[in-house]
């Protein structure tokens, strides 16, 4: 009988009869506690570093050259941010700039759509074309209905979700047209946008009750309503959950298709996610451009391969 019972206490789970708690005193070590998990527990292996995350096979969609950078420089004062950079930006590609902060990122990105000229001490060397056509020859207003750009932080206007569409629309008409005009043109939008079927049935909600995603996803509608050829986006993401982001990575696999858009940011495993190309900057210097996967996995320069590598940031 006591053998038995001895048998039985030692198949008992310990789930079912935890062990008591061994005594604490001074000079005993604390008790050891045991976490009964229902599954064997998943170990996460390290990723190298040029293999940030995994990116899927892209088609070939390149389309037209849309603008061309040659010997581009800007200068703030005596201060050189972008020395003599040239370089395409295609349609139906994401161009990935990537580099470590005050390097000259958003500098070259706000240069294509003449936003610089806003800073009283900038001055820019150089060429950008679009469609062959040098940008300083454009009125300033279409250009930026031509090269839209949407900014690291929401800024949608506190008016309703179909005003602020709308608005784009309407600030590019020669004569204001009414909501039975622009409407077909706002929803549009809005679906391109990955938007319209959440706020389908309130298009008159104030979009500042939106929350982060769908307000940035509502400033993208509202930048592409007006059929732009280049989107501009200053890390789009930086300020949105990994859900959010991964929307909005989503959306932009998307609209590359009918678009060029250059996307400034400082998430590498981003870049790798949704560039085709990817252009290295570093304190002003184009160091390395190419297809995503030369420059993550084989990058020609050792700065390069440093920064990819994490040596610095």
């Amino acid at each position: 009988m006591i053998e038995e019972t001895e048998e039985t206490e030692k198949t008992t789970p310990a789930t079912e009869e935890p062990s008591p708690a061994p005594p604490m005193g001074p000079g005993l070590p604390p008790p050891v506690r045991r976490i009964v998990v229902d599954a064997p527990p998943t170990v996460a292996h390290a990723v190298p570093a040029n293999h940030a995350a995994a990116r899927p096979a892209t088609d070939e969609v390149s389309g037209p050259v849309r603008m061309t950078l040659d010997e581009l420089s800007v200068f703030y004062g005596t201060k050189q941010a972008v020395k003599q950079i040239s370089l395409p930006i295609r349609q139906g590609e994401v161009l990935a700039l990537i580099g470590p902060s005050g390097c000259g990122k958003t500098t070259l990105l706000r240069t294509l759509n003449r936003l610089t000229e806003l800073t009283a001490t900038a001055r820019r060397d150089g060429t950008i074309a679009l469609d062959g056509e040098d940008i300083d020859q454009l009125e300033v207003t279409e250009l930026r209905r031509r090269v839209a750009m949407v900014f690291q932080q929401p800024n949608p206007f506190p008016m309703s979700i179909f005003d602020n569409v709308a608005y784009a629309l309407r600030e590019q008409a020669m004569k204001r047209p009414g909501k039975s005009v622009v409407e077909p043109l706002v929803i549009d939008a809005l679906q391109r946008a990955g938007l319209y079927e959440e706020v389908r049935d309130d298009l008159d909600r104030p979009a500042l009750r939106l929350s982060g995603g769908q307000q940035q996803r509502l400033c993208i509608a509202r930048a592409i309503a007006t059929r732009p050829e280049v989107l501009l986006m200053d890390e789009p993401c930086s300020a949105l959950d990994p859900r959010s982001t991964a929307v909005i990575e989503e959306l932009i696999g998307a609209l590359r298709r009918d678009l060029a858009i250059v996307i400034v940011t400082h998430n590498l495993q981003q870049a790798y996610r949704v560039g085709d190309r990817v252009a290295f900057m570093y304190l002003g210097d184009l160091v390395e451009y190419g297809p995503t996967e030369q420059v993550f996995g084989e990058p020609r320069a050792q700065r390069t391969r440093d920064y990819i590598g994490g040596a610095f940031g």
